[in-house]
This record gives C-alpha cells, sequence and structure tokens, in this order.
C-alpha cells in the first residue's frame, strides 16, 4: 500500500545521508533555543503546575530538564515540552504556523534515555521531524483551519513520532504505525486566545507525550492503519481538506524545512515580532514622549490581522493574551522604549492599557502577498501635534545565534551553573560526534 504515511516514513529514511553540515548546525541551534526557553520558565505557573504533577510519577528515567527529578518517558515529554512552551518564544516554521521544535526535542530526549542513542542519529531524527511536521503544515493550514484548530497539535506529534521512529531505527512498516498512530492523536483547539487560557501551554505537552506513546507502541509491534492521513476517515478528511493529501511532499528538491525556522527574538505571538521590531525603531529613533502618541496603526498581512488572539486591544487580564495581542506588544514597546518579558507582565499600566485602545490593525495587501516568505508590518504613530511617525519593516530580523546562545547560558547557568552550562553547550555543540547520548538528560537536570 502506498500511503502517505509510508511514502512519508520512505524520505526520511532515504534522505539523512545527504542532510547537510548546514541542516545539522541548525538543529543543534534550535536544541539549544530549545533549552533556554526551559530554563527560563521554570518558575512560571504552568511550569510549577507540570513539575508538581511529575513529582507524583517519580520512578522512571527519564530528566524532567531542571530538576532533579527523573519519570517515565511518556510524562518527561510531557512536562518538558509544557517547560519549553512557557516564554511563547519557541521556534517557529511560518508555512506550516508551527512550532515544531517544543515537541520534537522533548520527543527525542525521552526517547534516547531508554537505550543507548549515537548523537548523530539524533540529530538527523530531529531534521526529519522538523521536516515531516513542516510539510504536513504546509499543505493543511489556512485561514479557517487555524481559527479553529492549533496547528502545532496536528504537526508536532506527526513530525515527533517520525523523529522518534526514525532515531531508534524502527523499521518502516513499525515507523508508519508509529507515524498512523501519532496522526490519531492530533489537534488543539484555538478557543484559548481570547481568554489567555493555559490549554496552549499543555497542548504541545499531549503532542510530544502523545508522539513518545506513538512511538513505543510501534516498537513493540503495535499495527495501526496506515491510511489514518490520508484516507476516507483519516485526519485530512477529518479536517475537510482530503484534496491536500497529495500537497505534502517532503525533502522536495534540496531544501530542507528545518532551514526556514527562525527563533524568536521576543518572547511573543510569531505574527507580532516584526511589529515589536517596527514600534521599537520608532521608539528609539524619534524623538517623543509616549504621552504625546494619540493614536497608532499597524500595518500586516492577512495572517496576522486573523489569527486568533493577535487583534485584541483590552481588556488584557492574563499574560497571554498580551502576548498574542499585536496592540498590546505594540503599545508596551512605544510605552517603555524597550523589549522586556516584564512588558508582558505590566497588564496593569495605565499607558500601556491606553495606547493599545488606540491602536488599530490594518490589513497590507503587500505584506499579504509576501507570506509566509516574509512577515513585514508597519508600524504608523500619531502624534497629538500632528506629526506622523513611521516604520516600515519587509521582514522580521530573527535572534541571531550569538542571541541564542547568549540566551542559553544566561538561563541555564542560574540552574546548573556556569560551568556546567558551558559543558552541556559544548556537548550539543559536538552531538553528532557523540557516541552515546542519553548523559545528556542527566547534565540537564537541577544539581
Amino acid at each position: 500500500m502506498d500511503s502517505l504515511a509510508r511514502r512519508m516514513v520512505r524520505a526520511t529514511r532515504n534522505a539523512a545521508d545527504g542532510f547537510t553540515p548546514e541542516a545539522r548546525a541548525k538543529a543543534k541551534l534550535a536544541l539549544l533555543d530549545y533549552l533556554s526557553c526551559v530554563y527560563e520558565s521554570l518558575s512560571l505557573p504552568q511550569s510549577l503546575q507540570a513539575i508538581q504533577m511529575a513529582s507524583r510519577w517519580q520512578g522512571g528515567r527519564v530528566t524532567v530538564i531542571g530538576t532533579p527529578l527523573s519519570i517515565a518517558a511518556p510524562e518527561a515529554a510531557f512536562v518538558n515540552a509544557t517547560l519549553g512552551h512557557g516564554l511563547v518564544r519557541e521556534d517557529m516554521h511560518t508555512g506550516s504556523v508551527s512550532h515544531l521544535g517544543v515537541v520534537i526535542f522533548p520527543t527525542l530526549l525521552a526517547l534516547s534515555q531508554a537505550q543507548p542513542i549515537r548523537g548523530r542519529e539524533f540529530v538527523d531524527a530531529a531534521i526529519c521531524g522538523y521536516e515531516i511536521g513542516a510539510a504536513v503544515g504546509k499543505a493543511l493550514m489556512d485561514a479557517e483551519t487555524v481559527r479553529i484548530f492549533r496547528p502545532t497539535g496536528i504537526t508536532g506529534p506527526l513530525g515527533a513520532a517520525v523523529a522518534g521512529a526514525r532515531m531508534l531505527g524502527l523499521t518502516e512498516d513499525a515507523a508508519t504505525s508509529a507515524l498512523s498512530l501519532a496522526a490519531n492523536t492530533t489537534v488543539g483547539l484555538n478557543e484559548w486566545p481570547q481568554y489567555g487560557g493555559d490549554e496552549m501551554f499543555f497542548h504541545v505537552g499531549y503532542a510530544a507525550r502523545n508522539a513518545v506513546t506513538a512511538v513505543e507502541l510501534a516498537q513493540l509491534g503495535a499495527f495501526i492503519s496506515e491510511t489514518s492521513l490520508d484516507g476516507r476517515a483519516g485526519l485530512f478528511a477529518a479536517l475537510r481538506r482530503s484534496e491536500r493529501a497529495a500537497d505534502v511532499q517532503p525533502f522536495l528538491g534540496d531544501h530542507l524545512e528545518i532551514m526556514d525556522v527562525f527563533h524568536k527574538p521576543a518572547g511573543a505571538c510569531n505574527y507580532a515580532q516584526t511589529a515589536i521590531q517596527a514600534a521599537l525603531a520608532v521608539a528609539t529613533e524619534e524623538n517623543f514622549a509616549s504621552s504625546d502618541v494619540q493614536g497608532a496603526s499597524v500595518g500586516c498581512s492577512a495572517a496576522a490581522l486573523n489569527y486568533p488572539g493577535c487583534n485584541a486591544s483590552g481588556p488584557f487580564e492574563r499574560v497571554l493574551q498580551a502576548k498574542m495581542s499585536i496592540q498590546y506588544c505594540v503599545a508596551a514597546t512605544l510605552a517603555r522604549g524597550t523589549v522586556e518579558e516584564s512588558n508582558f507582565r505590566a497588564l496593569e499600566d495605565s499607558e500601556i492599557r491606553r495606547l493599545a485602545s488606540v491602536t488599530t490593525l490594518v490589513e497590507d495587501a503587500e505584506f499579504s502577498r509576501a507570506y509566509p516568505g516574509a512577515q513585514g508590518s508597519e508600524v504608523s504613530v500619531i502624534l497629538r501635534d500632528g506629526r506622523v511617525l513611521r516604520k516600515r519593516l519587509r521582514n522580521l530580523t530573527p535572534a541571531s545565534e550569538a542571541q541564542v546562545r547568549g540566551r542559553f547560558e544566561k538561563a541555564a547557568s542560574l540552574v546548573l551553573g556556569r560551568e556546567a552550562t558551558l559543558f552541556v553547550a559544548a556537548f550539543i555543540d559536538t552531538l553528532d560526534e557523540q557516541e552515546d547520548i542519553g548523559v545528556l538528560g542527566a547534565l540537564l537536570a537541577a544539581r
């Protein structure tokens, strides 16, 4: 049978030998970026809830990152994914509207502590996971789908299950079953943005736990309907997108989807990133006080304008509402002249609230045409004296490698200490040379 699941598994098995040094370096940097988010998120409410739940499950071999806890692989994947999502600063693949690393890496880390795994297999598996999740997401995600369903809840389990099966060396039949079972576990609902609900953080936890479970069951011989993706009652049919199954084409040409993944400069929604940068440019390049602002408008793509939670002017009762709202993100940047995590916790700041209430979003046709290849934004600030200050950016500037490394070292050092943090960074830099990466889990635990 030539099912979509089997074709994707075959593609991952055939492609790994051709991965470039650049792709492998990108995967290792993405792992560092994920870990920096974990360490910075340890004290957040949803992180503490997940850790507290993990403390009831002690007895396994897999590390809960940043803690002394060791628990079973599926539960560890759940907690570690939740921890990585807390800042809303996880990596982004725009074409699939997905945060793939925050599901793939917890899955691989959990599975790699169960049996000896070579570092090169870990890295190659991660690249395959990004490729599959991105290819499915590019085919499935449109304005109507993302209005209702959480993209990462669909793409994450698929990419992570393929990655886990590839890393463990499952047969073609077993890997196909793992992917097909993961398809049965997909979806999270996009009802949370208007309320700032915590389910967003746990979506990735469920995705990683389900991916680990799918791989482990397939490894034990579970047989799953391999048309769970493209069959008459498969995932594509369930989402009313049956005709798009043929559009899933991983490893097409020489380009790898992981190379399109970027690391967020700010801990906020993907669609707010460029607007934040434009607002920061206006705030720092022009001479005015935020109290001089009468109103503002933000030009953006239709995708940004219509994504749940992005076009919200308040009131803001929860941090996640602020991180999703382009109006709030721009207002906080204009009011404070900087982009800090504390911006998103100033929900009672009267000036930020005022600025958000007088900021509007408008679709810019040029930005809509350029999306998802580029994510442009224009911030126009209208002052009380009649002046209009504008900054137009055709695309966002992602966090650089130096910024990603700096964030990791700063956050991890507070938990592991400076010497241990530098050792972990060096270990990850040479990951594809390591004979057994199971020790990485122990290195990531709190002392």
